[in-house]
This record gives C-alpha cells, structure tokens and sequence, in this order.
C-alpha cells in the first residue's frame, strides 16, 4: 500500500503567464520560488509547506469557462481571518461568494483568477 504524507503541489494550466502572475503574486501576494528549467513556460509559489505551480498553455484546452460553481474543481488555502480575506479582497476588486456560515463546519470564500480556475479560501467561524 502506499503511505501518502502530503500534498506536495498543486498545477494549474494558465493562458497568459504575466496576467496569471500579476493576479497570484500582485493580488494575492504569494511568493514565487524557483522554478527548474522545464521546456514549458511557467512559474512555482509556496503556500506554507506545499506549492502551486503555474503551467502557460495557450490553447487553453483543459481550462473551464463560466462562473463559480463549489462543486467544479477548485483548490483551498486556509486563511488566518475570514474577514480580513474579506476585506483584502474588496479592496482588490476580487468578485466573490462568501459562506460565512458553511455547514462545512469553517467559513469559506470563493473566488476566481483570471483562467476562471475556482480557489477557496477557509477561515475559522468569526473570525
């Protein structure tokens, strides 16, 4: 059997690699680390102890189309304060879907970069 420890990254697909940074490192403020150098254009970030790497594919194939939906594929980040995540994201213009009060047992946001890929935030109830 395999011993799973942990999520180690998670990839997206992206069309335009400089909208896809300005939107992950300028909006949401994450940290880019290096990247080796693969033939495909790209660029890696750390979360914590896990990563997200973003992979420019401009024929867009595997990228979906419309609105939030919480059932599609999405990723989720834990946050420290669901309304300073709130509020950091009204003050960036970020369109969301907030659930303060989630029967998941934490509150959770929705939101969407600029592919329409889905992420979620959760927080603490309150906080």
């Amino acid at each position: 059997m395999i011993e799973f420890e942990r999520v180690h990254h998670i990839s997206l697909a992206v069309r335009n690699l400089e909208k896809a940074r300005a939107f992950y490192s300028a909006v949401l403020g994450l940290a880019e680390i290096d990247r080796p150098p693969f033939q495909s254009r790209g660029i890696w970030y750390t979360i914590g102890q896990q990563q997200l790497h973003l992979i420019e594919q401009p024929a867009g194939e595997t990228l979906r189309q419309g609105s939030i939906d919480s059932t599609d594929s999405h990723f989720a980040v834990w946050v420290s304060s669901y309304s300073a995540a709130i509020a950091w994201l009204e003050q960036q213009g970020i369109p969301y879907e907030a659930r303060p009060h989630s029967v998941a047992g934490f509150a959770q946001i929705y939101i969407q970069d600029v592919d329409n890929h889905i992420i979620e935030l959760d927080a603490p109830y309150g906080s």
